[in-house]
């Protein structure tokens, strides 16, 4: 085989690979979300992959005429890619609420065999390239470097260009389509082509319709999330924002001071408490989603103004399209990461800050950082607030850690959470809390008027009480803050 093709091959076998490797996160995120343990396993898995392949195409290449080989390997592995779409759709639903363990059986379901196929390709080639052992050195190095390339070349591809670009499903399909079309023109050209004719383009074109006709949840798709709109059965006017495996918003079009969650009725209670009267209040918003308290806020404390730090711009859109939302001028968004969109805010220019950011269940590590609630208590005028909604589960490790890591920054800290939610560590005790703190004491009482008038039995943690849930918990910093790990992984009750 010439240079030049056979160093495209390798190339292109590569990069394939290293796209499905990306496109995985997307394809599985509506049923398992986005976590560390989602990436590790799908790290894991394709390099367990490419090993596997790589090591059983060396030898099956030294048994077979390579030239046999190479054609097919590209035609099966895009049969195979095809084929991870309905194998994540059709399995995923089941395996909802991830744990590490069934978020790794998924990715070796739809990852692990067009990982290995394709990886076979490189040795294939390599054998086909070598024409003595003098030169042995020099082609494997050469072509193991190219392989490498594809690698970097298809990684960067579909983060930067190709996510943004297209919806992943799409991405997918094109990918395997390519591939078997090159595996079929690559079996001509070695004339290896007879045994493939009939039975590579029936299981091609039989991959190619299951793929289609796969159903998934995704009704929008973005750089970052899978997203759709649900409305309220129960009531008319309600709409339900899910987000990957989660319902992240709920706002009713008709009421906007009506909350549906109960974390949102926590933030009022506090927003209640230090306004009783409905009065002004300049809030800072870290995350927006469906922008419910911003909506609350221009509905309950007419003049308010809302800043929002949303990391998806396609959210806004949609919250703009299908949710109500009306951008005045007592909302303002900013887009991007909200550790990078806090510096570009005003210090000292905020009676409260709302820390509702989640990727999965769990909120980003960098937005649970001691730096980065000292980001946020710069931000607050003498006497602010800064509230925050989190998910803990069980022993509530992280709930404590974030509990001692606002206490590092703020004078006074409590915990709102629900009536059984701070007893005995149990596996099914779980779901929200909303922590909030200020440098001046905060108003208990208040806060407890409001969430008795909802007629609720909610339990405000705090003082000596709440030192003593802490305990020896860790105070996160940037360098080490281990929130999926700490977040026991267990499904929410919706």
């Amino acid at each position: 085989m010439p240079a030049f093709p056979a160093a495209a091959l390798v190339f292109i076998s590569s990069a394939a690979v290293l796209v499905l490797e990306i496109l995985a996160a997307r394809l599985m995120a509506p049923y398992v979300g986005v976590t560390l343990e989602v990436y590790t396993a799908i790290i894991g898995v394709v390099l367990a992959g490419i090993a596997v392949g790589s090591w059983l195409g060396g030898r099956l290449s030294d048994r077979v005429d390579p030239r046999g080989l190479v054609g097919p390997m590209l035609i099966i592995g895009g049969i195979l890619a095809f084929l991870t779409v309905p194998i994540i759709d059709g399995l995923g639903g089941g395996l909802r609420g991830a744990t590490a363990g069934t978020t790794t059986l998924l990715t070796v379901l739809g990852f692990f065999a067009p990982a290995a196929v394709l990886s076979g390709v490189t040795p294939a080639i390599i054998k086909l390239r070598l024409s003595s052992l003098e030169e042995t050195g020099t082609v494997v190095g050469r072509l193991s470097a190219i392989s490498t390339a594809g690698a970097i070349v298809g990684t960067f591809l579909t983060g930067f260009v190709l996510i943004t670009a297209l919806p992943s499903r799409p991405v997918v399909r094109l990918l395997a389509a390519g591939l078997v079309l090159l595996g079929i023109g690559v079996s001509l050209w070695l004339r290896r082509a007879r045994p493939l004719s009939v039975g590579s383009v029936v299981a091609a074109v039989l991959a190619g319709a299951f793929s289609f006709a796969a159903s998934h949840p995704c009704e929008h798709e973005s750089a970052y999330f899978c997203a759709y709109v649900e409305q309220d059965p129960d009531r008319e006017s309600g709409r339900m924002l899910w987000l990957d495996t989660l319902r992240h918003s709920y706002v009713d079009l008709e009421d906007p001071s009506y909350l549906e969650f109960t974390y949102m009725q926590w933030f009022s209670d506090v927003l209640t408490a230090l306004e009783p009267e409905g009065g002004e209040l300049d809030v800072l918003h870290v995350g927006g989603a469906g922008f419910t308290m911003p909506r609350y806020l221009r509905e309950e404390h007419p003049g308010s103004t809302s800043t929002v730090l949303e990391l998806d711009p396609f959210l806004v859109e949609l919250a703009k399209e299908e949710l109500g939302l009306e951008l005045e001028d007592d909302i303002e968004v900013h887009d991007g990461d909200a550790r990078l969109g806090i510096r570009r805010t005003e210090v000292a220019a905020y009676d409260v800050v709302i820390g509702d950011a989640f990727g999965g269940v769990a909120v980003p590590w960098h937005l649970a950082t001691v730096e980065f609630v000292e980001q946020i208590h710069a931000r607050l005028r003498p006497g602010g607030v800064y509230t925050m909604n989190l998910v803990d589960y069980a022993s509530r490790d992280f709930l404590r850690a974030e509990a001692a890591t606002v206490s590092a920054v703020f004078e006074h800290v409590a915990v709102i959470g629900g009536a059984d939610a701070f007893g005995p560590d149990r596996s099914d005790i779980g779901g929200n809390f909303v922590l909030f703190a200020s440098d001046q004491p905060l108003p208990l009482d208040g806060v407890a008027e409001a969430n008795a008038a909802r007629a609720r039995d909610d339990v405000v943690l705090h003082g000596p009480a709440l030192e003593e849930f802490i305990g020896d918990a860790e105070v996160l910093t940037d360098d080490r803050a281990p929130v999926d790990q700490l977040l026991t992984p267990l499904p929410i009750a919706s």
